[in-house]
């Protein structure tokens, strides 16, 4: 069974007991969180699709902890104007992983 769902903007493709890093999310390590914005359910190859949402369908998920991603290098140059540029940025994500898929 799995289930696409709609977390913090981005579809993820998640299934019980999978740990993905999504973007940043309210609440400490080891709250629970539900989402309600799943767009499709696959139950042993019954599939419901949303429209936009599937009704009475939810995933709930465990926070396992918040998480810094890797460095991404921003370099700036203009040619022949002495103009350089030099920024580093490191995403902040939450680690969750899926307990339950309820359709």
């Amino acid at each position: 069974m799995y289930a696409i769902v709609d977390i913090a903007g981005q579809q993820f493709k998640v299934e019980k007991d999978q740990k993905i890093f999504v973007n940043l999310l309210e609440g400490e390590t080891g709250d629970e969180v539900k989402f309600e914005k799943v767009l499709l359910v696959d139950n042993d190859g019954k599939v419901s699709i949303g429209k936009p949402e599937v009704a009475n369908a939810s995933v709930n998920a465990k926070i396992l902890g918040h998480v810094k991603g890797d460095k991404v290098i921003v370099f700036k140059k203009k040619r022949r104007k002495g103009y350089k540029v030099k920024n580093g940025h490191r995403q902040n994500y939450t680690q969750i992983q899926i307990s339950e898929i309820v359709a």
